[in-house]
């Protein structure tokens, strides 16, 4: 395991910020689903089974206060994308989508064998 400076067990650790933003997994989802390309909100909203409207302004907003997303406007059609920075998550999400594929069955398979 790396070491870091500091500790993610301090307050003001900025691996603590990272799994705030990785915690929501609407973010993640979102920053995803826009690494293939920029995309306006209804198509979100089509990509993304189970969002709502709602939840999905409510993720982009944030994820452009972290500087993640980009919101452009062009003749009146809105479309959203990952800044550079937001690009920087892709791979760290690629490989979180890479265990859950190898493992998720088995993380799966454990919750139903456990008694109540």
């Amino acid at each position: 395991m790396r070491d870091y400076p500091g500790s993610v067990f301090l307050a003001d650790c900025p691996a603590r910020l990272a799994i705030e933003i990785i915690a929501d997994k609407w973010a993640v989802v979102v920053l995803f689903a826009l690494s293939r390309e920029p995309c306006r909100h209804g198509e979100l909203i089509d990509l993304i089974g189970g969002i709502s409207r709602k939840v999905l302004t409510q993720t982009l907003r944030r994820l452009q206060g972290y500087g993640l997303v980009d919101r452009h406007v062009d003749a009146g059609k809105v479309e959203y994308a990952l800044t550079d920075l937001g690009r920087t998550l892709v791979r760290p999400i690629a490989v979180l989508t890479e265990w859950a594929h190898e493992h998720g069955v088995a993380v799966a398979g454990f919750q139903e064998s456990k008694p109540d």
